[in-house]
């Protein structure tokens, strides 16, 4: 009978799912040091929330453990490259605080709209302000959401039953995919915030989504719009949101989360037209006892079925399947992080076709890596090759596999089209010398680029002294150039520059770029250094 330790205070439902699932429970939370290392030796699963830290440490001799559930989202209690080195699975429980959420969201939005913090404090106080609290309608007005996943999708259906007129911006979920949905989408922010009574964010927190909105982004909103964050503090940069409400330029704000927690002596506190809540959005008996039960079907399900369902590593794959197609996973996922940076609009599709010696090993694992490269970056779940595909899906982005017997000048290749709302990407890449990743295609140009490291791309006019010029503005910035390559069809014609940098460059230094009359496009990407590999890989 497989063995399962509960280490942190779990909610009845999923205990009593346990024992009704055919497992002997360890039920001991707030187990620590040689106590919590024994325990955990002799289960073959564990639940976790979050006051369990599962280290590297700890997971040095894991004994028979097979798998680790998070009841809840984030898995930052855990170390999850040390669990997968161990071939340790980890899931979490992405849905079951999707509705408790939604709903906070929504109230603080109405909270917002009537006053109903500040007009409750002042009738407690024995005062009757009725004039000093008039609120705003709901009806009628446009709510703009930011990122269309779980979340999203339950604040845009609740917002829809208010009468608002809901718009979302998502650049992960195709414009059909929204239709579906039943939202109207843009395809960038800057058509969403000026049409904004108002706005919630909904995404995680990453270096592309940290401060997204800041002083710009807010004087864009309509004069009196509200701003609401109970996804991630630091999406919305704190010091230019109280700027924006000081000077009466917005109505109001409603936080959850915060960029340090608890905040302290924070200044929005001070603000009269700022609500604020401790981070509970997910903080209902519904909630927690509904990633409890889904936390125990986890381990139920991979304990004795072997089924794995939200894993955030990659102990669901065969290992020596893994092992043997190393270099061409990375390859892929490179192709796709390459892809995500580059792209412009809503990503609709991708088709992947393969060539030469790689269609002999299988491209299942190769179509999964590039997904989980394209989404790795965007998306709060932790993308990685199990999952990369099923989110792709939910956000209406099809990835189509092909397989072609034509001989090419390489061994093996792979051609990535990645089709937007605005165009469509070509890219191409292959393994020199059995070791090294290359960019052997962008577009219709034939290139030989290194696929890792800070990569400079931009088409231009393919004219004298151009690469002179651009080696002499990165030289008085102090950014250094590994390596260019450039490809074209003839000489004087449209041409492709690609440039290896060794850090990355300043904005001045791109703006000067960007202005030279021969360059039409700049754009740059951050890949892993060579040989680097996702943590999912183990």
């Amino acid at each position: 009978m497989p063995r399962v330790l509960v280490s942190d205070k779990l909610e009845t439902g999923g205990l009593d799912l346990l024992r009704e699932g055919g497992i002997e429970l360890d039920n001991r939370p707030g187990l620590t040091g040689s106590e919590l290392q024994s325990a955990l030796q002799a289960a073959d699963g564990l639940i976790v929330r979050s006051a369990t830290r599962v280290t590297a440490e700890l997971l040095e001799n894991p004994g028979r453990l097979r798998a680790i559930a998070r009841a809840g989202v984030g898995v930052d209690n855990i170390d999850v490259a040390a669990a997968t080195r161990k071939g340790i699975v980890v899931m979490n429980t992405p849905g079951g605080n999707t509705v408790s959420t939604a709903e906070h969201t929504i109230a603080l939005l109405c909270a917002l709209a009537r006053h109903i913090p500040a007009a409750h404090e002042s009738t407690r106080s024995g005062k009757w302000e009725k004039s000093r609290f008039t609120g705003t309608q709901l009806t009628g007005k446009t709510i703009g959401i930011i990122g269309l996943g779980r979340v999203g999708r339950e604040v845009a259906n609740r917002a829809a039953g208010l009468e608002l007129h809901v718009l979302a911006f998502d650049p992960m979920v195709a414009a059909d995919r929204a239709d579906q949905l039943g939202v109207a989408s843009v395809s960038s922010l800057d058509q969403l915030l000026p049409r904004c009574d108002f706005l919630t964010v909904h995404t995680p927190l990453t270096d592309e989504t940290r401060a997204m909105i800041g002083a710009r982004e807010l004087a864009m909103l309509r004069p009196g719009a509200r701003v609401i964050n109970c996804a991630r503090g630091g999406i919305i940069d704190e010091n230019a949101l109280v700027e924006a409400l000081q000077s009466g330029r917005l109505a109001g704000a409603a936080l959850d989360v915060f960029v340090k927690e608890p905040p302290g002596d924070h200044p929005l506190f001070k603000l009269p037209n700022v609500i604020v809540t401790p981070h509970l959005a997910a903080s209902t008996a519904e909630a927690q006892e509904s990633v409890a039960r889904e936390a125990a079907q986890l381990l139920i399900d991979f304990l004795s079925r072997g089924i794995v369902q939200f894993a955030v590593n990659l102990a669901a794959v065969d290992r020596s399947e893994m092992d043997d197609m190393r270099l061409d996973v990375d390859l892929a996922r490179r192709l796709g992080l390459l892809h995500a940076q580059m792209a412009q609009g809503t990503i609709r599709r991708a088709t992947l076709t393969y060539k030469g010696d790689v269609v002999k090993r299988g491209t299942r694992l190769l179509s999964a890596a590039f997904a989980a490269g394209l989404l790795e970056a965007r998306l709060a779940e932790n993308v990685n090759i199990v999952n990369a595909e099923v989110l792709a899906r939910e956000r209406g982005i099809e990835i189509i596999e092909r397989t072609s017997s034509k001989k090419s000048d390489f061994r093996s290749l792979i051609v990535a089209d990645l089709e937007t709302d605005k165009k469509t990407y070509t890219a191409a890449a292959t393994i020199f010398g059995n070791q090294y990743p290359r960019l052997v295609q962008l577009g219709p140009y034939r290139l030989d680029t290194f696929l890792d490291g800070v990569m400079l791309i931009l088409t231009h006019h393919d004219a004298p002294g151009l690469v002179g010029q651009i080696g002499t503005i990165f030289g008085a910035h102090g950014v250094n150039i590994a390596q260019m390559t450039v490809g074209r069809d003839q000489p004087g014609g449209e041409a492709i520059a690609v440039l290896n940098l060794d850090s990355m460059p300043p904005e001045p230094s791109l703006s000067q770029i960007r202005a030279n009359p021969q360059v039409h496009s700049l754009s740059v990407a951050k890949l892993p250094p060579a040989g680097q590999m996702p943590d999912w890989f183990g």
